[in-house]
């Protein structure tokens, strides 16, 4: 019974973390962004965070996007630097026309620095993608 399931395998989805500056509170802060690099649009985007380690959990962090369009980027979240010791996991929920995908990105603990940073063509910033 399991053999006949077929789950598709996401690809041209990225999850970033971005350091970038904040117009309205004058302060330099890390966000969370879902890029899609598909030429069609992505539907029911269903993003699911929470940040662990063997010690500590974080709560659960939904957030639902009706659409993202073709080769466009959407802000999923602010993230706060003390959650870069831990490990953060982002699962990711999404039809791409009458099918459903599903894909886990996580930061490992440690990663997102300032050091790691690299330029994202898509979002023309920089920041750290998730593995």
């Amino acid at each position: 019974m399991k053999k006949d399931i077929q789950i598709p395998e996401v690809t041209d989805v990225e999850m970033a973390i971005v350091y970038e500056y904040n117009d309205i509170y004058k302060t330099d802060d890390w966000n969370v962004y879902i890029i899609n690099k598909k030429n069609v649009d992505i539907e029911m985007v269903v993003i699911v965070s929470q940040g662990f380690s063997k010690t500590k959990t974080t709560s659960l962090l939904r957030k639902k996007l009706e659409k993202l369009p073709a080769n466009s980027f959407a802000k999923v979240e602010l993230i706060q630097p003390e959650l870069f010791s831990l490990s953060n996991r982002f699962q990711v929920s999404f039809f791409e026309g009458n099918t459903l995908y599903d894909k886990t990105f996580t930061f490992e603990a440690n990663t997102i620095k300032e050091g790691a940073l690299r330029m994202i063509p898509e979002l023309n910033k920089r920041g750290v993608l998730a593995k």
